[in-house]
């Protein structure tokens, strides 16, 4: 009979032990859930009228109705979005980012990223030569379309600041910033806040004027120049940057902070190409070295032998600013901007590829409440607890506070507290109940397991007596 108890107690046991398995299992699956890919829509410009004298055929074949494109005759590349020549500005913004502003206004960060070689589009892509006299021109851009958006959506409980910096030869310079001693930028990373940039000018704005405002006295200092590629070509990487704060109750307390970046980055270039001398050739060289420290974050996060790794996000200003967007805490777009000239055929490869390793970097973006109002509610929530202890220590008499009354929700704890108790009363008589009634089942099942046995031992008594009457008759 001990050996069926220990092997009863024994089952329970395993039950149990599955029990936690599929309830870890839930939890993992649920924690999975939270991860989102960041997403990339490829975008061909059409051929320019350089590369049409030049006499360059179309190297890439689009897939009618699927998010594919092929190079050349074999290499297929697959995305979230593909974007051909024909595509207008308007239908890129539908598709791929205005998804990202609903997430945006629910509290999430977000960030759209232009990738590509010099001249391919990115810097029309994004909108980064706009200025208000383009207002009702249908080939403005993601940032001025992001601006119309955004105050189509406001309402009294947001506010919103912008900032702009440009990242020129690894130094970082505020482009709304306009003295000329301009203060020294530095990054640094706050372990609840993210990466922050002290130093960097925030302008509070009340109105998409006053935003484009920005957005125009920005461009106006951004460092461009000539090369063979590109008469326009952008000589740093851009980051336009949109914070949103949102009162979510008439507690002011009760806040939620998003922004969304929004960045234009310099091309990579080649010399042989671009034919640059002197300050375009340095330029080209710290573009290029930023652009490869991006390169190595992507492939270290993006390839599945490297997953656990180490990530050099340190080793380039452009990587540091771009931590949370890449493997962190934002929703993420990136618009990979392609030629489809076949003399540019190695570079579209090259840019093919980096955007297809970053579909498979994994962001766990979340909900950002303010850290000051989430410090604030969470003292709140236990000062009253400390203040139900106190008044459970005392009987149930209420403590004079000096300096101060009373919560006004106190006679409501203090209830809830009373029926949680009563409840909890209630559920162990019920459990001691169980338990006697267990205990009796068992005894029942023992007694019945014995005369089970004493029954068998009398059967077999009968027909052993049988067997020897049989033989005594034989």
């Amino acid at each position: 009979m001990h050996a069926w108890k220990v092997h009863a107690l024994q089952k329970k046991k395993e039950e149990a032990s599955m029990l936690s398995c599929n309830v870890k299992e839930r939890s993992m699956t649920k924690d999975d859930e939270k991860v989102i890919p960041v997403r990339v829509a490829l975008r061909c410009r059409p051929l320019v009228p350089k590369e049409v004298n030049e006499g360059c055929q179309c190297c890439l074949t689009f897939v009618p109705g699927e998010a594919q494109v092929i190079v050349g005759k074999d290499k297929a590349f697959t995305y979230d979005y593909v974007f051909d020549p024909t595509t207008e500005q308007e239908e890129v913004f539908d598709t791929a980012v205005l998804s990202l502003l609903t997430g945006l206004f629910k509290g999430y960060n977000a960030t759209v990223l232009a990738y590509g070689q010099t001249g391919s589009g990115k810097t029309f892509s994004m909108g980064g030569t706009y200025t208000s006299a383009q207002e009702h021109d249908p080939s403005v851009g993601v940032i001025p379309r992001v601006i119309n958006k955004i105050f189509e959506k406001k309402d009294n409980t947001m506010g919103f600041t912008v900032s702009y910096l440009e990242i020129y030869n690894e130094e970082i310079l505020d482009l709304l910033c306009g003295s000329k001693d301009k203060p020294v930028i530095s990054v640094r990373e706050d372990p609840k806040e993210g990466i922050k940039i002290l130093g960097l000018m925030e302008k509070v704005v009340c109105s998409a004027t006053e935003m484009v405002g920005c957005l125009e006295l920005g461009n106006s200092a951004r460092t461009v120049g000539s090369t063979a590629m590109n008469s326009a070509s952008s000589r740093s990487h851009a980051i336009f940057t949109v914070t949103v704060e949102q009162r979510r109750s008439a507690d002011r307390s009760d806040t939620v902070v998003s922004k969304l970046h929004l960045v234009d980055l310099a091309g990579s270039e080649r010399q042989k190409k671009t034919k640059a001398e002197g300050d375009r050739l340095r330029e080209g060289i710290s573009i290029n070295r930023g652009l490869l420290s991006l390169g190595n974050v992507i492939s270290a996060l993006g390839d599945e032998s490297k997953r656990g790794t180490f990530v050099p996000y340190r080793d380039s200003k452009l990587t540091r600013l771009l931590q949370d967007a890449l493997g962190g805490n934002s929703h993420t777009l990136m618009i990979a901007c392609v030629s489809p000239a076949d003399s540019n055929m190695e570079e579209t490869i090259n840019t093919l590829r980096y955007a297809d390793r970053a579909r498979k970097i994994k962001n766990k973006p979340i909900i950002n409440v303010d850290p000051r109002a989430a410090e604030m509610q969470r003292l709140k929530q236990q000062v009253q607890e400390l203040q139900v202890m106190l008044l459970n220590a005392r009987g149930g008499v209420a403590p004079v506070l000096s300096g101060s009354e009373p919560s006004a929700n106190m006679s409501e704890i203090l209830e809830r507290n009373s029926c949680l108790l009563d409840e909890n009363s209630k559920l162990s008589r019920e459990l001691s109940e169980a338990v006697g009634q267990t205990a009796q089942m068992f005894e029942k099942i023992i007694l019945t397991e014995q005369a089970n046995d004493n029954l068998q031992s009398k059967l077999e008594s009968l027909k052993s007596m049988r067997l020897v009457r049989l033989t005594c008759r034989g």
